[in-house]
């Protein structure tokens, strides 16, 4: 389904955008990024809160040496300064667990407790490494949505656009 090459350019991917959105969110007052929006996680820190928080904890389940988040998901980083510190954070690790990956890992079965369902869930690895990576790109769009509405200026979200290593 997928490979180690992959994940690791998707992570790049990943880290290249959240850049993009610290930059904005640096450059936006609290009240912007605190303002109920009509959104699903209500602003557009809630909702970078939420994503930061679920890669966090797909991360714990990917790596067990990764903690999980603690928390409110949408609740996670109060101001925007820590929601970037604690994005690129999170996107070093992210990007560390994919340079290890290595094909054997992407073809076995991930198990974890399901905090949803309540009870123990067995996927594809590879499955849920897509889903990891497509959950972001949704939620980045919900951003971007919400920060073109609030009249900024939202980054380059295209994946060709995406510039070379080096």
């Amino acid at each position: 389904m997928i490979t180690p090459a992959y994940v690791k350019e998707m992570a790049r991917y990943s880290a290249w955008q959240n850049s993009q959105l610290s930059s904005v969110v640096q450059a936006l007052d609290e009240a912007t990024l605190t303002q109920d929006r009509g959104a699903f996680f209500g602003s557009i820190l809630g909702t970078l809160n939420h994503l930061l928080w679920c890669d966090q904890l797909w991360l714990s389940r990917f790596d067990p040496a990764a903690a999980k988040p603690e928390g409110k998901d949408t609740e996670l980083c109060p101001s925007g300064d820590a929601w970037v510190l604690a994005r690129g954070q999170c996107d070093l690790a992210i990007s560390h667990w994919a340079s290890g990956l290595d094909q054997s890992i992407l073809d076995r079965d991930l198990t974890w407790h399901s905090g949803i369902l309540q009870r123990d869930v067995s996927k594809p690895m590879a499955g849920c490494v897509v889903h990891f990576f497509n959950h972001q790109t949704h939620h980045r769009g919900q951003v971007h949505a919400m920060l073109t509405s609030a009249g900024s200026d939202a980054p380059v979200t295209d994946f060709i656009f995406l510039p070379e290593e080096g």
